[in-house]
């Protein structure tokens, strides 16, 4: 747009030039050689323009035909290389496609119309042919070349860290993800294979500036980054509370800043805390994890703060975190262990049952059978809640791929992964979902009415081959008697011990979707009947 405004203003401004001139009539007289040419303004205006003109188009042509060869060559490398990306592009769409004849097919045609120096692409695409035709060694030399290239070197990494998972060695793939994060953090599965690999040794300052590097590169939010780094921070706490209790503290004060309701960063900044006398601060980080989200660690190690504490002032500190929390079952549990330990077995019994009420479990269960034992010693009924508190729900506890723990970890053992332990409930055990009624009053045990006619003696069958040589007239002749309604054996237990046996008053109904059997009819196929009753 600008070449044409441009355009435009230069011959506006020769029109008013030539028309200048036309209005200003004059005369112009070149002698040259003994001869005098005289000729007006305007004509020698005119003849200098179209000089000028002439000299420019002479030079263009002198130009165009100097530049000839170079020009024709320029046309048919163009016409090459375009051939040359079009066979490319079909291969890397063969590639993706799984087409592994044609992807090698396009990766010649490719490499003789554009050279390989010139277009990384073109090792991409051999390497990628030859993962299709399974050639693995082959694909390998490929990317160990493009570590060569600084353009390619990502690449080269990228794919020998691959074709090293593939083959199981963690440790070749662990290297080679390390030297793609060193170079580029921003690379999600360089950063994650090397932070497993950091985590996996313990190494967790290295970890902490990878994961700096990756919030500082924008690859993860600043909550997940936050959140990455107090796990890092509480498991480097733990790795120093005995050789090192002052960067072990400041490590767990700041993952405890990072993350307020992390229990475990809350249990470790707490206990360094204590072990220096500072109760006070302490305490506060405990209350504020507690209000978070109350957790038997925080309440054990709350209630035990001071060791020369007596039992009821353990107990008083309980009932503080349970006026903090009400209404929840740890709170109660908490409450109940610290009276059963103050030898308050009437505040344990009533927050133990306050607790099942709230959140039927296994440990509520375990601990009321404690209160019991220690309060009545009744075995039965200390046998009676174990076994419901063995078809009860678990209590939770830290859960990472399968693996059930009573102590948090930083890092799965099953996967490596980061941050794998939640606090929840394991869901194994099935029984509950059996034994759903378990509180529930007995009910009312059903007593049978005798009745008048005396029932005859009915004879079972278990081996034929001694039935048949002692033959029953009684179970032979009672083929068409009523059925006995079953009863349970709590029905039978209540029948006296010398009571007659009788025979039903009643048969037994059929469903409407049941033919039933004619009793007289008799199966060919067997020569004999085979009856319990």
């Amino acid at each position: 747009m600008i070449r044409i405004l441009l355009f435009l203003a230069v011959v506006f401004a020769l029109g008013l030039g030539f028309a200048w001139l036309a209005d200003r009539p004059g005369e112009m007289v070149v002698t040259f050689s003994g001869y005098q040419y005289q000729v007006s303004l305007m004509v020698a205006a005119v003849a200098v323009v179209a000089v000028v003109a002439a000299v420019m188009i002479v030079w263009w042509l002198i130009k165009s035909l100097w530049n000839s060869p170079y020009t024709i060559s320029r046309y048919f490398r163009v016409r090459r290389r375009d051939r040359g990306y079009q066979a490319l592009s079909t291969g890397m769409i063969a590639a993706g496609a799984g087409d592994g004849a044609l992807a090698r097919k396009k990766t010649k045609e490719a490499a003789k119309l554009i050279r390989s120096d010139q277009e990384p692409l073109i090792q991409l695409l051999e390497a990628q042919a030859s993962l299709l035709e399974g050639d693995h060694e082959g694909a390998r030399e490929k990317f160990e070349t493009m570590l060569d290239d600084p353009e390619m070197r990502l690449l080269g990494l990228r794919g020998l860290y691959l074709e090293a998972e593939r083959l199981g060695d963690r440790n070749a793939a662990r290297h080679y993800a390390g030297r793609a994060a060193a170079m580029a953090p921003q690379l999600a599965w360089a950063a994650e294979s090397t932070l497993e690999d950091l985590t996996g040794r313990g190494d967790w300052d290295g970890a902490l500036k990878l994961v700096e590097a990756q919030k500082s590169t924008r690859q993860i939010e600043r909550d997940a980054a936050n959140r990455r780094r107090a796990v890092l921070l509480t498991a480097k706490a733990q790795a120093l509370i005995d050789s090192d209790p002052n960067a072990a503290k400041t490590a767990a004060i700041e993952a405890n800043r990072l993350r307020p309701d992390f229990a475990p960063a809350a249990v470790v900044a707490a206990k360094l805390l204590f072990r220096q006398n500072d109760v006070r601060k302490g305490a506060k980080i405990l209350e504020a994890a507690w209000k978070a989200e109350p957790h038997p660690e925080i309440a054990e190690l709350y209630t035990h703060a001071r060791p020369a504490d007596a039992v009821l002032d353990r107990l008083n500190r309980a009932k503080k975190l349970q006026e903090m929390k009400k209404n929840h079952a740890e709170s109660s549990l908490t409450v109940a262990r610290a009276a059963l330990d103050a030898q308050d077995y009437k505040t344990a019994r009533q927050e133990a049952e306050a607790a099942i009420r709230m959140d039927r479990r296994e440990g509520a269960y375990l601990l009321l059978a404690d209160i019991e034992e220690a309060e009545t010693g009744d075995q039965g009924k200390v046998r009676q809640l174990l076994s419901k508190a063995v078809r009860a729900p678990r209590d939770p506890a830290w859960v990472a791929d399968g693996v059930v723990s009573d102590r948090w970890a930083p890092v799965s053992p099953i996967t490596g992964k980061l941050d794998a332990f939640e606090w929840r409930a394991p869901m194994e055990r099935l029984g509950q979902l059996i034994d759903s009624h378990e509180d529930a009053p007995d009910a009312a045990v059903p007593t049978i009415a005798a009745p008048i006619k005396p029932a005859k003696e009915n004879v079972i069958e278990l081996n034929p081959a001694v039935s048949a040589e002692k033959p029953t007239t009684a179970a032979a002749s009672e083929s068409d008697e009523d059925q006995v309604t079953p009863v349970t054996a709590t029905a039978f237990a209540a029948v006296p011990p010398d009571a007659e046996a009788v025979e039903p008053a009643e048969e037994l109904a059929r469903l409407p979707d049941d033919p039933g059997v004619d009793p007289d009819e008799e199966d060919p196929k067997s020569p004999r009947k085979f009856r319990l009753f």
